[in-house]
């Protein structure tokens, strides 16, 4: 299973950035015979421009992160030329996290953070799509291989 940041913000921002380059455009046409238009929209269209450009910084760093759960250990890797890795063992999980804002729940959105024994190593990803559905798997997954019978190794190594 892998989680990632979800896109919806950063498409919502997209969206956002094109109604506005619309409304603009919308109203130069209307105005095409007002000096003052004229000169107000040679410079109108950089605002929906520089918000789309801060909205694919948004995307690019959304797209940096990535926790992958496989069969026994969990992964965290974030970044693009340089990557630095984190990994805890599954069976080490004691606590699965799921936060919600109000505005996170209208989108069905949460922030889900791991956390081993002590508090030691803690995972966290912001934003992610259906966090409490990733938070029972992750858990579940835990549990089944504590509940394993040790065999003296671990699986994939």
């Amino acid at each position: 299973m892998q989680l990632r940041p979800s896109l919806k913000f950063v498409h919502l921002g997209y969206l956002f950035c094109v109604l506005l380059a619309i409304a603009i455009g919308v109203w130069l046409a209307a105005g095409k015979d007002d000096q003052q238009v004229r000169d107000w929209g040679k410079w109108a269209f950089l605002l929906p421009a520089i918000l789309a450009f801060f909205t694919l910084i948004r995307h690019i760093r959304n797209r940096m992160v990535r926790i992958t759960v496989s069969e026994d250990r969990v992964r965290e890797e974030v970044g693009f030329l340089s990557k630095s890795t984190r990994t805890i063992e599954l069976d080490k999980i004691q606590e699965v996290n799921v936060r919600r804002t109000v505005w996170q729940r209208l989108w069905g959105v949460g922030d889900l953070s791991m956390e081993t024994a002590g508090r030691s190593s803690e995972l966290a990803i912001h934003s992610i799509d259906r966090p409490q559905e990733a938070a029972d798997r992750i858990l579940e997954a835990a549990r089944a291989l504590r509940s394993r019978p040790d065999t003296g190794t671990h699986p994939g190594v």
